[in-house]
């Protein structure tokens, strides 16, 4: 199945038909990307997405060669020609012997009312990203995590560095409860993900301590909670980690960002022009 849903796409300047996609220009290279949500036909927080793919390329040294008016003006084609309000959005810059330009709607998943009042499962995956501040795509590293998600029937895994030290998800950030104070792994382990700066952001706001510190896997069973942050997931509490069970979905620290989350979601939109 191809990764380009909906009707059309955009190949560096042209709009084209999502049944001429070819998956295998995803292969091989290097290729900075950004998943963007899209809610009432408005892409959710682009300023900050926009920053960090601009991070990303400083990172790793290489060139966007579109301007972010450019950007904004592809996401807004795009979102026009399919005539689609909700969805996510990916954008790719590869590198290569010829450089290429892709935006075009990808399938997403947004957890249901059960997963948020009850939690969802993850697992544990000893693995680390080589880059882990930079959104680059690696096919082999996505689809080895995948496999092993898909195995153990769970919705993401918990990344766990060569030091034991849980990092991030394999597609989100990961934040964790512990006497009333966030815990989250440092800044340089993990990407700065969208969703991740807005939880940080948000906790300033409302008087609750952040640590961004190591926490070792060993110790996850003495945790009071946790929950996942991404673009589709929003804020998800986890109910289980690999055996260990949680009562995230009714701690009173996650209960109070995820709705402040929203109301700073539903702002966003609302602003947007």
């Amino acid at each position: 199945m191809s990764e380009c849903v909906n009707k059309y796409f955009i190949f560096n300047n042209e709009e084209r038909s999502c049944e001429q996609f070819d998956d295998n220009l995803l292969k091989g290279g290097k290729s900075l990307y950004e998943v963007i949500r899209i809610i009432d036909g408005k892409p959710l927080f682009l300023q900050r997405h926009l920053e960090r793919l601009k991070n990303s390329a400083k990172l790793t040294d290489l060139n966007i060669w579109f301007s972010e008016d450019d950007l904004k003006n592809k996401i807004y084609e795009l979102v026009r020609i399919n005539d689609t309000k909700i969805g996510n959005i990916k954008i790719i810059f590869k590198f290569g012997e010829t450089n290429i330009f892709l935006a075009y709607f990808v399938k997403h998943h947004y957890p249901n009312e059960d997963e948020y009042r009850n939690g969802v499962k993850t697992i544990l995956y000893h693995g680390e990203r080589e880059n882990p501040n930079a959104k680059i795509i690696n096919l082999s590293f996505r689809e080895a995590v995948n496999k092993e998600i898909e195995e153990k029937n769970a919705y993401e895994a918990i990344l766990v560095n060569k030091k034991g030290n849980i990092t991030e998800g394999s597609k989100s950030n990961i934040f964790m409860i512990k006497n009333g104070k966030v815990l989250t792994a440092p800044l340089i382990d993990v990407l700065p993900g969208v969703t991740r700066g807005v939880v940080i952001e948000l906790c300033s706001k409302i008087g609750l301590q952040v640590l961004e510190k190591n926490v070792d896997y060993m110790s996850i069973k003495d945790l009071d909670g946790l929950f996942i942050s991404g673009t589709s997931t929003k804020i998800l509490p986890i109910g289980r980690v690999d055996d260990i069970k949680f009562n995230s979905a009714s701690n009173k620290v996650v209960l109070e960002l995820m709705k402040k989350y929203d109301e700073i979601s539903k702002e966003d939109i609302g602003n947007f022009s």
